[in-house]
């Protein structure tokens, strides 16, 4: 597909990105992200932790993630989720027609807590894994219960 595009289920349409994640977002279905290694490596680690949460990502698995991108992404109300060692996106052999399925209640989310996976597959076999929260303390914990940075000040303020 060109860059920016991508096929939107389960209409299998060529949209792009913003029109999918619109799409999504209105029928209340929440968008993973699948990456590498050391996701979110560069220099605008922000925007792109802002253009993930706008896209209505609500989790990223990834071999690992760049340090500050991580937080950022937190920051966002994005759940970064490693994956377990021996996997990779390659491995899991993703196709447009898979669904993933993150379990991670956010009243159940702690530091680096397990958080099953599930790749269902279209002939409806399932690949089940465990990763672990990229999370490192009870303050970025905090900060995804609220959806984010922001919502995160704004509720502590107002509690005030």
């Amino acid at each position: 597909l060109p860059a920016g595009k991508t096929i939107h289920q389960p209409t299998g349409e060529r949209v792009s990105l913003f029109d999918a994640a619109q799409r999504y977002e209105k029928a209340g279905t929440s968008v993973v992200i699948v990456a590498g290694e050391r996701y979110g490596m560069g220099s605008s680690r922000d925007w792109a932790a802002k253009g993930a949460g706008l896209l209505n990502a609500r989790a990223i698995l990834a071999v690992s993630f760049e340090r500050i991108h991580r937080s950022n992404l937190i920051g966002m109300g994005v759940l970064p989720v490693k994956l377990p060692l021996g996997i990779t996106p390659a491995s899991l052999a993703l196709t447009v027609d898979d669904r993933i399925e993150v379990d991670a209640p956010i009243d159940a989310l702690q530091p680096r807590t397990a958080i099953p996976v599930r790749v269902v597959r279209k002939d409806g076999s399932v690949m089940s894994f465990t990763g672990k929260a990229a999370v490192e303390t009870s303050l970025e914990v905090g900060q995804l219960r609220a959806g984010g940075i922001i919502p995160y000040i704004l509720q502590r303020v107002m509690a005030r």
